[in-house]
């Protein structure tokens, strides 16, 4: 597991340090005028687009091994590795603590990647390609892991994660028990469930939000997909900001029409969902990039309120984690032939 020394005091002098650094690594985003431009290049012009941007060191290292597609793809993961891992790096104290309980999202990734790896026979070099060790866990424990078989990686990591009785067979169910418990772990920090300052408060109100996001794609999802109500309310997590466990749970089990139709009398309607949500919805994909776009333009806005704090850290890394999707979108779209109108329309900007 990777332990950083906490180097820096906390309080306002060690967030004001944290802060200029992190607005430094911002400002080398890519702008949203790039990515028209980006579609109408070929695989090679992308590739040397990115070589020459905060990438420039991932591409030139792994052009050793990959070209094409698997390039960018490989360098856009190692790169948002590595820039995470300079935050836990560079932070310390709350800011360190705080940072660090949100990257565990990417060690639940990485255990869902790597199970499912196993479970189609993927090559533990496969699998090794697929990870990002973006959180706790390195790219030796990962190595670790994916070197075992698949009952001794339950056995190694049982006890902190909820994989007890675990079945390829229900893989699904599992992958929904480790995202739950993500949620309900980060909801538990004090600083989220107890919020004593303002910038407690904000952080709080960001990551109850994305709770709130996430249990909208879900409902979206299981209601589109006819999923049993008392399935999709096994996949709900607590703990969102404006819609309770009591509020989700009478939007389970409905038809699709009516769910969408019953959604007007809840929160986010008249500022998100009246814009993405129409009669005659076939495809969740816009929804779900609305959902999207909603949490990033929140996190953006909060980000503002309170300079020197958690809150702008956290602006950065969904930011980031944007950039390298809408990158990896692109390269995949044209790949496959898709048009621009297509490839834009699944883009969050």
């Amino acid at each position: 597991m990777l332990k950083t020394p906490w180097k820096r005091k906390h309080g306002s002098k060690s967030y004001a340090y944290l802060c200029a650094r992190v607005r430094a690594m911002k400002s080398k985003l890519l702008p949203k005028e790039v990515y028209p431009r980006l579609m109408k290049m070929e695989i090679a012009e992308i590739t040397r687009f990115i070589e020459d941007s905060e990438y420039k060191a991932d591409v030139d290292e792994l052009a050793q091994r990959y070209d094409g597609v698997n390039l960018i793809e490989h360098a856009l993961n190692q790169n948002i590795a590595l820039t995470y891992r300079k935050l836990l790096t560079i932070s310390a104290g709350e800011s360190h603590q705080l940072i660090s309980e949100y990257l565990r999202w990417w060690d639940v990734w990485n255990i869902k990647t790597i199970l499912r790896g196993k479970k189609y026979g993927a090559t533990d070099e496969e699998i090794l390609e697929s990870v990002v060790s973006a959180g706790q866990f390195g790219y030796h424990d990962l190595m670790t892991i994916v070197q075992k078989d698949v009952p001794e990686i339950i056995e190694m990591l049982r006890q902190n994660y909820p994989l007890e009785g675990y079945s390829e067979e229900e893989l699904d169910h599992f992958e929904n028990a480790l995202d739950k418990f993500y949620y309900e772990k980060l909801t538990e920090v004090e600083a989220v469930r107890k919020p004593k300052t303002k910038s407690h408060r904000l952080f709080s109100e960001m990551i109850r939000t994305e709770v709130d996001m996430k249990n909208l794609k879900t409902l979206f999802r299981s209601a589109k997909a006819g999923v049993e109500r008392e399935r999709i309310i096994d996949m709900l997590i607590p703990g969102g900001l404006k819609l309770n466990m009591i509020a989700l749970i009478k939007l389970t089990g409905l038809p699709f029409n009516e769910f969408t139709t019953s959604l007007r009398d809840y929160p986010y309607w008249d500022d998100l969902l009246t814009d993405i949500v129409t009669e005659d919805i076939d495809s969740l994909i816009g929804v779900e990039i609305g959902l999207e776009k909603y949490w990033l333009e929140y996190a953006a806005r909060t980000s503002h309120y309170y300079p020197l704090s958690i809150v702008p850290i956290m602006d950065y890394i969904l930011s980031k984690n944007s950039e390298v999707n809408n990158i990896r979108m692109i390269v995949r779209g044209s790949e496959a032939g898709l048009s621009d109108e297509v490839i834009q329309s699944r883009l969050v900007l």
